[in-house]
């Protein structure tokens, strides 16, 4: 199972998660799950715009570097004109991260599965939680819902 997480802050927030919820069940595979969508903070930097954030659950026979590149042409379909590079992150009309593939171990320059970060981001891990909680996080063996109670949350 692939799972993937979703944000926007930019534009018609609820409609750019959906596009981009079709397009991925049109070109990757079966959606088998959705999260709510969530109200988030910028992570990373400052900006005046909220994020809205969903994690969905797709089967696949595409390979993660096939997705990948199924994800970055959508991201650009729906208007996302640069990519976040070394933490530089900015406003995005619509931003698709890998975040665990199965059992895959990757790392590349292009991509690393499971997302190095994605342990340490509640606008990941909540909707995760909500989708698949008793998946395990094939590096740290923690299950996501562990992770996500580990946090130090309010």
């Amino acid at each position: 199972m692939l799972y993937l997480g979703l944000g926007t802050n930019l534009g018609d927030k609820p409609a750019n998660l959906k596009q981009a919820i079709s397009l991925i069940g049109q070109r990757i595979g079966r959606i088998v799950c959705v999260s709510n969508f969530y109200v988030t903070e910028p992570w990373g930097y400052a900006s005046p715009n909220t994020y809205l954030n969903a994690a969905l659950g797709v089967e696949t026979s595409l390979s993660p570097f096939q997705v990948l590149s199924v994800t970055q042409e959508i991201e650009r379909e729906l208007g996302r004109t640069t990519k976040s590079t070394e933490g530089g992150y900015t406003d995005r009309l619509i931003d698709i991260d890998l975040l665990l593939m199965g059992e895959w171990a990757i790392r590349t320059a292009n991509l690393t599965i499971p997302h190095p970060l994605m342990h340490e981001r509640l606008f990941v891990l909540k909707p995760m939680v909500e989708i698949a909680p008793t998946v395990v996080h094939p590096m740290l063996g923690k299950t996501i819902c562990q992770i996500y109670n580990s946090m130090n949350l309010p």
